[in-house]
């Protein structure tokens, strides 16, 4: 975001990504790929820049 000279403020306000969405991304919690849809496509960026995969310690 920063790179790309996007605020979360704007996200939010001029995008319309909703702040619990937000707070899932912070947080490293679950978002839907609708949203990852909409992220790539507003940050003009591939999903890998925006998610990775860990695999969980058993």
């Amino acid at each position: 975001m920063k790179a790309r000279g996007i605020t979360t403020y704007a996200l939010i306000y001029k995008y319309g990504i909703n702040p619990r969405t937000i707070h899932n991304l912070r947080h490293n919690q679950s978002i839907t790929m609708f949203t990852l849809e909409r992220l790539c496509m507003i940050l003009k960026c591939d999903p890998n820049e925006v998610i990775s995969f860990k695999e969980d310690p058993e």
